[in-house]
């Protein structure tokens, strides 16, 4: 076995410490890290991180949003100005403004003389979301085959093995997954290459989806199957396989479709 220079065993430990630090702080830009040929494989890892909220209107938002996805929040909830600002500790300026993005994105629907609730979904919209979605994001993985550079292929599986730690840490509990680059679906339609496809899966059908899909990755067994089902068709795209992709990916859909549709008549899973 080949001897590390100083500097080479540094830069191994940096890229070690990037991983713990990947999966855990998503406040920084951007990271290029380069490990040395001695390790055998050269790696290059560029992440898009998301960035900190910058205001306090920001902060209320995120914090907003994430309570509304991750359903802490319930779909139809009556939400009050007043008990959001005592709970975020904030004043109803910036309160407002987050509402009104979050009204933009349809997290958040408001009601004449009734105020503010989170926004719902019946059964048969959810579902026939998941019809659309089998079809548009099999497209956009056919697309991606071919055109996601190979930067982004490579951010793409970093992003995975991500949340990969996410479950174990949730004992394979539920699947959460933050919006944009650190969202599988978001990367794969980003990396299609085509904006009207792109705008059609990200815009606000995105943020109402994510509200379902967060409730739906708690159903006993599905974000481990998620998981691996994400695994196979990232290998289907470093393979630049377009068709196993597509395919793969629409099963993935069509098969949480039918978790829904089986968790529903069960009563395992209540929407709103």
């Amino acid at each position: 076995m080949t001897k590390l220079h100083k500097s080479e065993r540094e830069q191994v430990s940096i890229f070690f410490n990037f991983r713990k630090l990947y999966t855990t702080n998503r406040q920084q830009i951007d990271y290029i890290l380069f490990i040395p040929q001695y390790c055998r494989t050269l790696y290059t890892i560029k992440v898009r991180m998301q960035p900190a909220p910058t205001t306090l209107a920001d902060q209320v938002f995120t914090q907003v949003q994430q309570a509304i996805v991750q359903g802490r929040f319930t779909p139809g909830q009556r939400l009050s100005e007043a008990e959001l600002s005592r709970n975020f500790g904030c004043s109803r300026v910036p309160l407002r403004e987050a509402i009104r993005r979050l009204e933009s994105q349809g997290l958040i629907t408001r009601i004449p003389h009734a105020g503010i609730r989170v926004a719902t979904l019946s059964a048969d919209e959810l579902l026939d979301i998941y019809w659309v979605r089998e079809s548009l994001e099999g497209l956009a993985c056919r697309l991606a085959a071919q055109h996601m550079p190979a930067d982004m292929l490579r951010s793409l599986r970093g992003v995975l093995e991500s949340h990969d730690h996410t479950i174990r840490k949730a004992q394979g509990m539920s699947y959460y997954q933050s919006e944009g680059d650190f969202d599988f679906h978001y990367l794969i339609a980003k990396g299609s290459g085509n904006r009207r496809l792109y705008e059609m899966l990200c815009g606000d059908l995105y943020h109402r989806v994510r509200m379902y899909r967060f409730k739906v990755s708690t159903i006993e067994g599905r974000p481990d199957l998620a998981f691996r089902e994400h695994t196979r068709i990232v290998d289907a795209l470093e393979q630049r396989d377009g068709e196993v992709a597509e395919m793969l990916m629409c099963r993935h859909i069509a098969a949480a479709r039918t978790t829904i549709e089986k968790a529903l008549s069960e009563g395992r899973l209540i929407l709103n």
